[in-house]
């Protein structure tokens, strides 16, 4: 194994050593394989791995600096293991965080329990920017607003699980979690096959049978179809190959057409109807009608044809304000108020900044936390506080004091680490992981997710855009114990 004596975690807490510098259990047998194989070898299957990817096109958009170039996502082909027991754990907390979020949404568009009793603010939900006024009264299939959810989870220095955000708009990366798989399997088939590891692959058949069943009743067989914004999208590359792999069409707003409130997808052969339209498209371009005038991506009479109970959308508009990251700060509360339970998977201790008392503590203490933009998303609007200088403290201060309800604090957490193969040798880098959920009749959480490496030496943002990259995650079964 390629500088498996010289490894060191740097104190942080490491998916795949002890302090001691011993393997984890779970990673005892992987480990073992790979020193076997010897270091030049484990070298070529990553490069292998690479060339892989670069075949299959995986590949997103970059946006702001460097804007209109494509990058292939990078990979690193050692995987991050997660015990079967830890895993069980961390399913049964992300199917009770999603039911609560679920009955979040239904309760601020409906009767707004949860604020006429005083557990949410009424100018918490009012202010967000994803709150829509025109979506009370709505009611989804089943009630179900959160149809695919993606929740990001860290692991802090004591190796307890937290976590890190809500993402229940538009979740991305699932496309990473297949192809990571998928090559993994290819560049390092005697390691897998070796080893007992739960199933991904059946991802887009559940998701395709989740969205079949929320369509009308109009037929045996809905028509589904993916909705894009269009290939300079940074997700383009999931919404085609998800497209793909459920066997489905891939359009864009200029490929369909609402006649009396029912939508219609335009072909060669005539119009046809459509049933359900997984939308990768935020709500406010969805229908220039409604939301946005200017919108050219959307379909002009969709929201009417939702209404209506003609057409079902996945996630349902108006879930963005589960997204928001101020009423993240609140969904301990809402599992606690609709579910009568503790939560399982606690949140980062947050500070809101609209609040005086934490606004005046955070203004305090920029050096130590780490503060976010509630609209924001993809490592963006972040301020970092133990990496930044003195300019940049002061202008997130000018914007805190500009716009306390846009923003909050955080701890500057020691995220857990995990080894990745650099230049020839292992070394540490911080990760996370973003499971991804199905809900419908019944909730389905993937094995594993997505585990985003901050590939630059001493970085805490993960993201794609920010320079970060994945792993493939493998979740032991419980035989393998």
């Amino acid at each position: 194994m390629p500088g498996l004596s010289q490894y060191d975690a740097e104190g942080f807490f490491d998916e795949a050593f002890e302090a001691s510098g011993r393997p984890r259990r779970g990673t005892e047998l992987l480990l073992r394989r790979l020193e076997a194989l010897g270091p030049e070898a484990v070298v070529r299957h990553q490069h292998a791995a690479e060339r892989a990817l670069l075949n299959l096109g995986v590949a997103f958009n970059v946006h702001g600096k460097g804007a209109g170039t494509e990058r292939i996502f990078p990979f690193d082909v050692l995987p991050r293991i997660v015990e079967a027991a830890e895993w069980e754990r961390i399913r049964t907390g992300l199917l009770q965080r999603v039911q609560a979020l679920n009955r979040f949404v239904d309760d601020v568009y409906g009767a707004q329990r949860i604020i006429e009793d005083g557990v949410v603010p009424r100018h918490v939900v009012e202010s967000a920017r994803c709150y829509r006024p025109r979506c009370a009264g709505l009611r989804p299939p089943g009630g179900v607003w959160c149809h695919i959810s993606g929740i990001d989870l860290v692991r802090d220095a004591s190796g307890e699980l937290f976590v890190l955000e809500d993402n229940v708009r538009c979740p991305s990366g699932v496309s990473y979690v297949l192809t990571n798989r998928q090559v993994l399997k290819q560049t390092f088939p005697e390691v897998f096959e070796a080893s007992d590891i739960l199933p991904v692959d059946d991802y887009p058949s559940r998701l395709l049978d989740l969205l079949q069943s929320l369509a009308p009743s109009e037929g045996d067989f809905p028509t589904v179809v993916v909705l894009t914004p269009g290939a300079c999208n940074s997700a383009y590359f999931e919404h085609s190959y998800l497209a793909h792999r459920m066997g489905v069409e891939l359009v864009e707003g200029s490929d369909l057409l609402v006649v009396d409130e029912r939508v219609f997808m335009r072909t060669t052969r005539g119009l046809e109807p459509v049933h359900v339209i997984y939308r990768r498209i935020d709500d406010d371009f969805l229908d220039p009608d409604v939301f946005r005038e200017d919108s050219l991506l959307g379909v002009r009479g969709l929201m009417a044809a939702f209404e209506a109970g003609n057409v079902a959308l996945a996630n349902a508009p108006g879930t963005g304000i589960a997204d928001d990251k101020v009423v993240y700060r609140y969904v301990p509360d809402m599992i606690g108020y609709y579910l009568g339970q503790q939560p399982i998977l606690r949140n980062v201790p947050t500070w809101l900044c609209w609040d005086e008392a934490d606004r005046s503590y955070v203004l305090d203490h920029l050096q130590d936390v780490v503060v976010k933009a509630a609209d924001e998303s993809g490592g963006y609007g972040m301020l970092i506080g133990p990496a930044s200088n003195a300019d940049e403290r002061s202008d997130f201060a000018g914007r805190i004091r500009a716009n306390p309800r846009n923003y909050i604090a955080q701890p500057t957490l020691a995220l857990s680490r995990s080894p990745v193969i650099v230049d020839g040798r292992l070394e540490g880098r911080h990760v996370d992981l973003r499971p991804f959920v199905l809900c419908g009749r019944s909730c389905y959480v993937l094995p594993g997710g997505l585990t985003r490496v901050a590939l630059r030496k001493g970085s805490l943002v993960v993201n794609s855009s920010q320079g970060g990259g994945s792993k493939d995650t493998w979740v032991l079964s419980e035989r393998s114990g």
